[in-house]
């Protein structure tokens, strides 16, 4: 029987208060997050590093002292592992701290594949998420003598098992609201600045049309919704609406919220911090009835088997769409011709 290795990645996280500072360093080295000139960029990592480490260090110390990002993706490759059994193996890779691509890839080639897949856990692509993770992959799989030939699923925006697990999830958030006062569901996703989008990244596009499968599947009606973007920092402009904004609107509107997180799989500090904590504490002083934030997929059945469908669908070789392929207009996007499409 052939063997297949599937890599399971994400942005990965600080595993301890002494890990914040070279975390955030190695974030603001890639090239793919800040677009300027090495020399500049690397002064810029530094520095920025140096000035927000002391923020980070109080965000994850309301985790305990850690990101729990990669016990929650240890849980997702656990999960899969016993779905897709014993002809497959699951290995975890981060981009911005351990476990690194060049110590997987090692991993990966002494066990000796006939076949690897490089899986994201971001349901939708960016150039600053999938493509900075495989841009580092190929020349780690390279020196590591890992020669089997290599899929990369660049994207699942609308993969059935993810949508209608967020469907579900985002249904029992609603069924705890009181009737008392009107609701608005919030979508809320990272955000990235407005020029790479400008510039032919698919990623709010994608976003949209999860929002969109999502809303397909559930129970509720929703009449009053909309996508948001989270976690904005810097001078440039970001994709909008933001996240906060749209809290002071349904503030001044006595409008409940529910707010779904629908571009992370794990909890992380954005979903356990940044939205359970920061935006809660700003819902209550906008005044907003009721504020209730959907949890993430995390290893749900549905969820996992999604993504095991996803591994069995994809082709020996080269990129494949998990869903519809992006339009023209998306220049950045890595399906725009030659990839396999699975439905």
């Amino acid at each position: 029987m052939s063997r297949t290795a599937v890599v399971i990645y994400n942005l990965g996280g600080p595993d301890s208060p002494d890990a914040v500072r070279p975390f955030l360093r190695n974030l603001f080295s890639d090239p793919m997050i800040l677009r300027v000139p090495r020399p500049i960029r690397w002064m810029l990592a530094l520095f920025i590093s140096w000035r927000r480490a002391p923020v980070a260090k109080e965000i994850y110390s309301e985790l305990g002292g850690r990101s729990p990002i990669l016990p929650e993706t240890e849980k997702q490759a656990a999960a899969l592992q016993l779905i897709l059994g014993n002809d497959f193996k699951i290995f975890i890779a981060m981009r911005y701290w351990h476990p690194f691509a060049d110590a997987v890839a090692r991993d990966v080639a002494d066990w000796k594949p006939d076949k690897v897949v490089l899986l994201p856990l971001y349901p939708q692509f960016s150039t600053t998420t999938t493509e900075s993770f495989t841009r580092v992959w190929h020349p780690a799989a390279v020196a590591a003598g890992l020669s089997a030939p290599t899929t990369e699923i660049c994207c699942w925006p609308e993969a059935d098992g993810f949508t209608k697990t967020v469907a579900r999830l985002t249904d029992a958030a609603i069924d705890q609201l009181s009737d008392k006062t009107p609701f608005r569901v919030l979508f809320s996703a990272h955000g990235l600045p407005q020029k790479i989008i400008d510039a032919g990244d698919p990623y709010a596009h994608q976003v949209e049309r999860t929002a969109v499968a999502i809303r397909g599947h559930m129970r509720h009606a929703l009449t009053d919704h909309l996508v948001c973007y989270q976690s904005r920092v810097g001078p440039l402009e970001w994709i909008k609406p933001y996240t906060e904004d749209e809290i002071k609107r349904a503030g001044e509107e006595k409008c409940s919220l529910v707010v779904v997180p629908v571009a992370f799989v794990s909890e992380h500090s954005e979903t356990l911090v940044e939205l359970d904590i920061e935006y809660a504490e700003l819902a209550a002083a906008s005044g907003v009835p009721e504020y209730s934030r959907v949890p993430t997929a995390s290893a749900d059945k549905s969820f996992i088997e999604s993504l095991a469908n996803l591994v069995r669908s994809s082709p020996k070789e080269g990129t494949m769409a998990g869903g519809a392929f992006c339009a023209a207009a998306y220049a950045d996007c890595p399906c725009r011709a030659g990839a396999t499409h699975s439905d």
